[in-house]
């Protein structure tokens, strides 16, 4: 017999603001169809959030303070999460598989409790080398990226003073960290975590692919946008890694993929074990 194809749920949280990331995570599950159907939920806008019998979750990116919400969207969004935490914690089966991406991140960081979300003192904006630890060095989705790869990020708040003790207590590894700048005194930003064997978050954009991102930043209106932003010189910069397209490919091809194919995987596994 067939195994079903998975269900994917993809949390939208860009709050209907105009953006490459849904795009980009779109075109990534379209490689999936074969295996697993998914859907989209507007959680800022419409208050739309999944239930439970989804088999993986897709977490998106988003605008604004991460540590506020409207009192409505944001209960229905951290519900969901700790009724799909309990029920991974309980022995359930199959388990339930979620990867969070930069908002979506800096909200479950701070929801479980795992250090301070803080405002940068600016923006953080381009393709960025992002360092591996030792458990991001053996972690499944990120062994076999170079070190440091690279990705886009994206960012006004970061993660910062973790709270190891929780840490711990949760099971959960630091996977990477911001690059090293030498000529400041800030901490370096936490840029992934894997908070256990079926949750994981990045503060970067894995989603990113590069063709269709330089072809979008080059046309004139985003440069103007970007430029007024966040200065010439970072839009240089920015391009320059992205043109250099192996900067991303290999960020692209291995982790929100691999996420999903471990899951896959990992599910059909369970059911013939159970």
């Amino acid at each position: 017999m067939l195994d079903r194809k998975k269900k994917i749920a993809v949390l939208d949280l860009y709050n209907g603001i105009p953006n490459q990331g849904l795009r980009c995570i779109r075109e990534i599950l379209d490689k999936f169809n074969a295996r697993a159907d998914y859907q989209f939920f507007d959680v800022r806008t419409k208050n739309e959030v999944p239930d439970t019998s989804y088999d993986i979750y897709i977490s998106s990116g988003g605008p604004g303070n991460p540590l506020e919400g409207d009192g409505i969207w944001d209960k229905k969004y951290y519900s969901l999460i700790d009724q799909l935490w309990e029920h991974n914690a309980n022995g359930d089966y199959p388990k339930k598989y979620v990867f969070f991406i930069c908002h979506s991140y800096q909200m479950v960081c701070h929801h479980f409790g795992l250090g301070d979300i803080t405002k940068r003192k600016s923006p953080s904006f381009g393709v960025l080398p992002i360092h591996k630890t030792k458990h991001g060095k053996a972690d499944e989705l990120f062994s076999k990226l170079p070190d440091p790869f690279f990705a886009v990020d994206s960012r006004d708040w970061q993660l910062v003073q973790p709270r190891l003790k929780v840490f711990e207590e949760k099971g959960a590894n630091i996977l990477a960290l911001e690059k090293i700048r030498t000529h400041v005194e800030y901490e370096r930003a936490i840029m992934a975590v894997r908070f256990s064997d079926e949750f994981v978050g990045v503060q970067f954009h894995p989603e990113a692919e590069p063709v269709s991102m330089e072809a979008h930043f080059a046309k004139p209106e985003n440069e103007e946008k970007v430029v007024a932003t966040y200065g010439k010189r970072k839009y240089d910069n920015m391009m320059t890694h992205i043109r250099d397209t192996d900067n991303l490919e290999s960020t692209y091809n291995s982790i929100i993929p691999g996420f999903i194919d471990n899951a896959i995987k990992k599910i059909g596994l369970s059911k013939q074990l159970s």
